[in-house]
């Protein structure tokens, strides 16, 4: 029988052993046998229990939490052959969003179990890896003032309440350099680098991004008080290509730097603060499970 290996922030869930009863009963509906259990911790989120998985040949891991969990289990996966399933757990999970994977967790297990393998790019931020998003200035912000307190109290509203205290920070001038062409000098409030392209609610913060083109897509924004954030929000939901305030390129490698440092994050997780960064793309390192009519 087929084994998979569970990588779980145990931070997510309320009722563990409900959690497992329920991923055993549909891996014994579908044919696999009882699974490896390995759960995330501060120090960890995902990447070494991954690895264990990976060493333990089973056949497939799933990765339950938020975008967090996902990234650093697809850090240890990128590259094997073995699939990545995705059970959300999280606030965001601006992955499975983005990729039409289910959100119900028996769902959600079933797509992982039966479903088909898509081979989706992986980005490189500053040696690091992402899958979603990766970015620095407002949005890394944002992300660093949503606790998990008020994220547990009002979910991805928590992002929205985070932002608000930050719609008068000042822009800082930036300068960007696609594919070793000319460089681009903008005042900005964030560059965003992604795989996928739609935030919370569908909006197309980049809505070319195609996570198995061979390409990443930056978007630049620069905003500064209500009325300037309304307007460049009315931009982006237009899905304009350049204005005053908005610019986007297309890549497989980026150098940003800044004036002064920044916050910066990578698919939701702030990492520290930081005058540059260096973004490529590996063109179908990722083997993730989704629902075979998609692939």
């Amino acid at each position: 029988m087929k084994r998979a290996a569970v990588v779980a922030n145990p931070t997510k869930y309320e009722d563990r052993e409900k959690f497992r009863e329920m991923v055993r009963t549909e891996m014994s509906v579908h044919g696999w046998s009882e699974p490896l259990w390995l759960e995330t911790t501060a120090d960890d989120p995902g990447t070494g229990q991954a690895k264990a998985a990976l060493a333990a040949h089973v056949d497939l891991v799933l990765a339950s939490g938020g975008d967090g969990t996902v990234t650093a289990c697809a850090a240890a996966l990128a590259g094997s052959g073995v699939p990545l399933g995705i059970v959300p757990a999280g606030t965001g999970n601006l992955l499975a969003r983005n990729l039409g994977l289910p959100l119900e967790l028996d769902e959600a297990l079933a797509v992982a179990l039966t479903g088909a393998d898509r081979e989706l790019d992986v980005g490189i931020a500053n040696g690091r890896p992402f899958i979603v998003m990766a970015g620095l200035g407002f949005d890394a912000r944002m992300l660093d003032g949503a606790s998990e307190p008020l994220k547990k109290r009002v979910g991805w509203a928590a992002y929205v309440l985070s932002a608000l205290q930050h719609l008068q920070d000042r822009p800082v001038r930036v300068t960007l350099r696609a594919d070793g062409g000319p460089p681009m000098w903008r005042r900005a409030s964030a560059v965003i680098v992604g795989n996928v392209g739609s935030l919370q609610a569908g909006i197309p913060l980049l809505p070319d991004a195609d996570p198995d083109d061979g390409l990443l897509d930056a978007v630049v924004l620069t905003a500064r008080g209500w009325s300037a954030w309304l307007a460049l929000a009315m931009h982006v939901m237009m899905r304009r290509h350049a204005t005053g305030q908005l610019a986007r390129v297309a890549f497989r490698e980026l150098s940003v730097n800044v004036a002064r440092a920044q916050p910066w994050q990578l698919d939701g997780e702030v990492v520290g603060r930081t005058l540059q960064l260096l973004v490529t793309v590996h063109q179908g390192k990722l083997c993730l499970r989704v629902p075979a009519a998609s692939s």
